[in-house]
Protein backbone atom coordinates (compact mmCIF):
# COMPACT_ATOMS: atom_id res chain seq x y z
CA UNK A 1 0.00 0.00 0.00
CA UNK A 2 1.92 3.52 -0.96
CA UNK A 3 1.69 6.38 1.72
CA UNK A 4 -1.18 8.67 1.70
CA UNK A 5 -0.65 12.52 1.97
CA UNK A 6 -3.01 14.74 2.90
CA UNK A 7 -2.89 18.47 1.21
CA UNK A 8 -5.31 21.45 1.19
CA UNK A 9 -5.94 22.76 -2.07
CA UNK A 10 -7.69 26.69 -2.52
CA UNK A 11 -9.63 26.29 -6.38
CA UNK A 12 -9.96 29.74 -7.65
CA UNK A 13 -11.94 30.95 -10.52
CA UNK A 14 -14.52 33.62 -11.83
CA UNK A 15 -18.17 33.19 -12.54
CA UNK A 16 -18.95 32.97 -16.23
CA UNK A 17 -22.21 32.84 -17.95
CA UNK A 18 -24.44 33.59 -15.07
CA UNK A 19 -28.09 33.11 -15.54
CA UNK A 20 -30.28 35.65 -13.51
CA UNK A 21 -31.79 32.74 -11.09
CA UNK A 22 -28.41 31.91 -10.06
CA UNK A 23 -26.73 35.22 -9.98
CA UNK A 24 -29.63 36.23 -7.85
CA UNK A 25 -29.25 32.71 -5.60
CA UNK A 26 -25.40 33.72 -5.02
CA UNK A 27 -26.08 36.97 -3.96
CA UNK A 28 -28.69 36.41 -1.73
CA UNK A 29 -26.40 33.70 0.23
CA UNK A 30 -23.12 35.94 -0.15
CA UNK A 31 -23.36 36.23 3.45
CA UNK A 32 -22.80 32.40 4.06
CA UNK A 33 -19.75 32.68 1.84
CA UNK A 34 -18.03 35.30 3.36
CA UNK A 35 -14.67 35.61 5.08
CA UNK A 36 -16.09 33.69 7.83
CA UNK A 37 -17.25 30.22 5.95
CA UNK A 38 -13.33 29.87 4.58
CA UNK A 39 -12.50 26.20 5.67
CA UNK A 40 -11.36 23.30 4.17
CA UNK A 41 -13.35 20.18 4.04
CA UNK A 42 -13.88 17.71 1.72
CA UNK A 43 -16.71 18.42 0.06
CA UNK A 44 -15.33 22.04 -0.14
CA UNK A 45 -16.70 25.51 0.91
CA UNK A 46 -17.06 28.20 -1.38
CA UNK A 47 -16.42 31.35 -0.19
CA UNK A 48 -17.10 35.05 -2.30
CA UNK A 49 -17.74 38.62 -2.37
CA UNK A 50 -21.06 39.77 -3.90
CA UNK A 51 -19.78 42.91 -4.99
CA UNK A 52 -18.36 42.78 -7.71
CA UNK A 53 -19.80 39.35 -7.88
CA UNK A 54 -16.72 38.04 -10.49
CA UNK A 55 -14.43 35.54 -8.59
CA UNK A 56 -14.63 33.08 -6.05
CA UNK A 57 -12.45 30.24 -3.91
CA UNK A 58 -13.30 26.93 -2.97
CA UNK A 59 -10.69 25.13 0.01
CA UNK A 60 -10.85 21.62 -0.26
CA UNK A 61 -8.46 18.54 1.76
CA UNK A 62 -7.77 15.97 -0.65
CA UNK A 63 -6.02 12.42 0.64
CA UNK A 64 -3.96 10.78 -2.39
CA UNK A 65 -1.05 9.10 -2.96
CA UNK A 66 2.43 10.98 -1.78
CA UNK A 67 3.49 8.96 -5.38
CA UNK A 68 0.81 11.25 -7.31
CA UNK A 69 1.95 14.67 -5.85
CA UNK A 70 0.30 17.75 -5.82
CA UNK A 71 -0.51 17.98 -9.36
CA UNK A 72 -2.84 15.03 -8.64
CA UNK A 73 -4.64 16.71 -5.64
CA UNK A 74 -4.83 19.95 -7.60
CA UNK A 75 -6.91 17.56 -10.30
CA UNK A 76 -9.14 16.23 -7.98
CA UNK A 77 -9.97 19.47 -5.99
CA UNK A 78 -10.71 21.06 -9.59
CA UNK A 79 -12.72 18.24 -10.56
CA UNK A 80 -14.94 18.23 -6.90
CA UNK A 81 -15.15 21.82 -7.83
CA UNK A 82 -16.70 21.72 -11.29
CA UNK A 83 -18.94 18.68 -10.07
CA UNK A 84 -20.20 20.78 -6.97
CA UNK A 85 -20.75 24.30 -9.36
CA UNK A 86 -22.47 22.48 -12.44
CA UNK A 87 -24.76 20.86 -10.35
CA UNK A 88 -25.56 24.05 -8.24
CA UNK A 89 -26.05 26.00 -11.94
CA UNK A 90 -23.57 27.96 -11.93
CA UNK A 91 -21.08 28.38 -14.52
CA UNK A 92 -17.77 29.25 -14.15
CA UNK A 93 -14.39 29.47 -16.03
CA UNK A 94 -10.87 28.15 -15.95
CA UNK A 95 -10.15 26.87 -12.72
CA UNK A 96 -6.81 27.53 -11.11
CA UNK A 97 -5.08 25.46 -7.58
CA UNK A 98 -2.72 26.34 -5.09
CA UNK A 99 -1.70 23.13 -3.22
CA UNK A 100 -0.28 22.71 0.12
CA UNK A 101 1.26 19.37 1.36
CA UNK A 102 0.07 18.92 4.97
CA UNK A 103 2.74 15.82 4.98
CA UNK A 104 5.69 17.50 3.68
CA UNK A 105 5.30 21.38 5.60
CA UNK A 106 7.69 22.57 7.94
CA UNK A 107 6.55 24.03 11.35
CA UNK A 108 8.71 26.88 12.89
CA UNK A 109 8.27 26.43 16.15
CA UNK A 110 9.12 29.64 18.34
CA UNK A 111 11.39 29.01 21.58
CA UNK A 112 10.27 29.76 25.00
CA UNK A 113 12.43 32.84 24.71
CA UNK A 114 11.25 34.06 21.71
CA UNK A 115 7.30 34.05 22.78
Amino acid sequence: MSEQHTYRVIVRGTWDGLTEAARERLLAGAAEHGLASMRFTEEGTLSYEPRPLKHFSMRFVVVSDAADGEEMAAAIAEDRAATVLRGLGYGFGELKSSVTDLDTMKINYKSASRR
